[in-house]
């Protein structure tokens, strides 16, 4: 599948690419973990990135697009891909459109996941993310938490907050996304390619995505 995930921080994004990667094997493409990659190694890109993110806002589009054509480049990202998140303006949108154009790539769909304000507050602010770039497992202090000692599951490494995830960036995140992200559902319901899905419980959104008749 080659599709695109919208919705607001914290509707639930990387859960479900991760869940559509895992049954077709399309490569799920987070710009967001790819930069938080790089600012944990220290490259340029990650000092160049860590202002921003620490702040909630987007990093600038120059950035983005060193990460985005490389990776659609590579023969995993030709096969198929999720875009976790990206574009988030309409004029990344436009280039992304010109891009694909150059590679010959045509969407399947752009799909638009959508819950409560109540929900995506409850679900960012009680978040955890494991600190190892090569797991970075999410957990929920509420409904599901991580081992004893704030330890990873998965991989027994420190599960931290997110700096991204504190109440004055997610106040910030949600504001950008509301002035400058959330233009594009209208932008991509007159491209004819907009799927609006329910994002509460994950297995059911999974499925509802899943049943789409991908080409």
């Amino acid at each position: 599948m080659r599709i695109i995930l919208l919705g607001s921080p914290g509707v639930g994004k990387g859960t479900i690419a991760k869940l559509l990667s895992q049954h077709d094997n399309s490569v799920q493409i987070s710009t967001g973990d790819i930069l938080r990659s790089a600012i944990k190694e220290g490259t340029e890109l990650g000092r160049k990135a860590k202002k921003y993110m620490g702040e909630g806002g987007l990093v600038p589009d120059s950035r983005i697009w060193e990460i985005i054509e490389k990776r659609l480049m590579e023969p995993d990202g030709r096969k198929g891909f999720i875009l976790d998140g990206f574009p988030r303006t309409i004029s990344q949108a436009n280039q992304l459109k010109e891009i694909l154009k150059k590679l010959n790539i045509t969407l399947d769909y752009v799909i638009n996941l959508e819950a409560p304000l109540n929900v995506i507050l409850e679900r960012l602010t009680t978040r955890r993310t494991c600190s190892n770039q090569n797991c970075q497992e999410i957990y929920n202090i509420r409904n599901n938490p991580p081992a004893e000692g704030n330890k990873c599951k998965k991989c027994g490494q420190t599960v931290v907050q997110r700096d991204d995830e504190t109440q004055e960036a997610i106040a910030e995140r949600i504001k950008v996304y509301n002035e400058k992200t959330a233009p594009l559902v209208g932008y991509y319901e007159k491209e004819k390619l907009l799927v609006n899905v329910e994002s509460l419980k994950a297995d059911e959104t999974f499925a509802e995505i899943k049943a789409l008749k991908i080409q």
